[in-house]
């Protein structure tokens, strides 16, 4: 730690700390090692304000503290806000989010990316909320949706709060969010589904029965499965905590169909391994493709797991009447089924990992049929009534 220091006149012989006392430090990573660039954190105002070096020579590191310790004592800013630019900002955001576990890195990613391809390079005093309307009108030209753009908004607004309490900010932009559509309203009837999955491959037809079934997101959870994630024995399928989306783990008992289902995908998988000569541990790998990847290798090869199945989704919609159906159409057909077969809400929250209520709700389609129900149970209430009890009608005179 470096301090700056002065003699107390109240107490002989000892010294007191001035203003702008610091330290360096490396910060400490979700594994419990290191990492190697050196951070300075000094005091401005009773505030921490904390800034990389972006160097691992501590020499380098504390040239940098003392320059920030200085600046702190004549009153300037800490920071040199005209040189802190956009990716700077994204990378302590990374960084945040890699420290703390706050957020799922890949989504983070995915988000931050179409954010560094039109704010990279940019001075971060810059990034305003005309800045930000531009970047709107960008990505609105490329046919992206208001419910997109406002979830990149979120994120950099949360970079840009995070270099304010870092100092690397003077002040925090206003950027206004979109008004979104009505959430989507996209379920499965039985036949519906059914029609869809015999469309598909015996191996996908796995696949969409676990989303139909327990709720669960295709890409980041089913397509995703390992063979330690299947209990044939327990009867489980389980979603390992920081796999997720919300970063929990998650256990559901398989239904008979699906477990026999599962053994007869493990099969086809354990088939696929010795003509390989080796073991395949993603449940969902691909079954037909090139034999092995090379420079020129394109398309999908023998034993890799899958990442998507885009163009055989489309197919078997359109051949099932369905055109226009999204994968992400089985979670809400989930929670659906699961509401109508009485499983109470929070266990139903529990298998299909919604963490509030409202998005739980959200998903809970109501169709016309649900209506058409309701209707006839209410006037067959009221039918009882008006038979079992004859009201007289009164004026307000009598």
């Amino acid at each position: 730690m470096l301090t700056r220091e002065t003699s107390d006149p109240t107490r002989p012989g000892r010294k007191r700390a001035r203003r702008g006392s610091g330290m360096l430090y490396q910060q400490r990573r979700r594994d419990g090692s290191l990492g190697p660039t050196w951070w300075t954190k000094i005091y401005v105002h009773g505030r921490p304000v904390r800034e990389s070096t972006a160097t691992e020579d501590r020499n380098v590191a504390e040239g940098i503290l003392r320059d920030r310790l200085t600046r702190a004592d004549q009153g300037l800013p800490v920071v040199r806000l005209h040189e802190v630019r956009f990716d700077e900002l994204a990378e302590d955001l990374k960084t945040h989010y890699e420290t703390t576990g706050s957020r799922n890195l890949t989504e983070a990613e995915k988000r931050l990316a179409p954010l560094r391809r039109f704010f990279a390079g940019w001075r971060a005093a810059r990034i305003d909320g005309a800045a930000f309307d531009r970047y709107v009108q960008k990505r609105q030209a490329g046919g992206t949706g208001n419910g997109t753009i406002n979830r990149e908004r979120s994120v950099l607004l949360k970079m840009l709060r995070l270099a304010l309490e870092r100092g690397k900010l003077a002040r925090l932009p206003i950027l206004r969010a979109l008004k979104e559509p009505p959430p989507r309203q996209g379920f499965f009837e039985p036949e519906q589904y059914a029609a869809v999955r015999r469309a598909l491959g015996p191996d996908l037809q796995v696949a969409l029965d676990i989303a139909y079934t327990y709720g669960w997101r295709m890409q980041s959870e089913v397509l995703t499965l390992t063979r330690r994630q299947v209990d044939l024995a327990g009867g489980r399928l389980i979603l390992e905590a920081g796999t997720t989306k919300n970063g929990e783990g998650r256990e559901v008992f398989l239904t008979p169909p699906l477990k026999a289902a599962l053994v007869a995908q493990l099969a086809r998988v354990d088939a696929l391994g010795f003509k390989l000569g080796r073991i395949i541990a993603c449940v969902f790998p691909h079954l037909i493709g090139a034999k092995g990847r090379t420079a020129t290798t394109r398309g999908p090869v023998l034993g890799e797991q899958r990442a998507n199945f885009r163009k055989a989704w489309l197919t078997a919609c359109k051949k099932a009447g369905v055109a226009g159906r999204l994968r992400h159409d089985l979670r809400r057909t989930a929670v659906r089924n699961l509401v109508r077969a009485g499983v109470p809400e929070r266990v139903s929250m529990e298998i299909t990992g919604h963490k509030t209520r409202s998005v739980f709700d959200r998903y809970d389609i109501v169709s016309e049929a649900d209506k058409r129900a309701a209707s006839e149970r209410l006037m067959g209430m009221i039918s009882g009534i008006a038979g079992g009890h004859m009201v007289e009608s009164r004026s307000a005179k009598s």
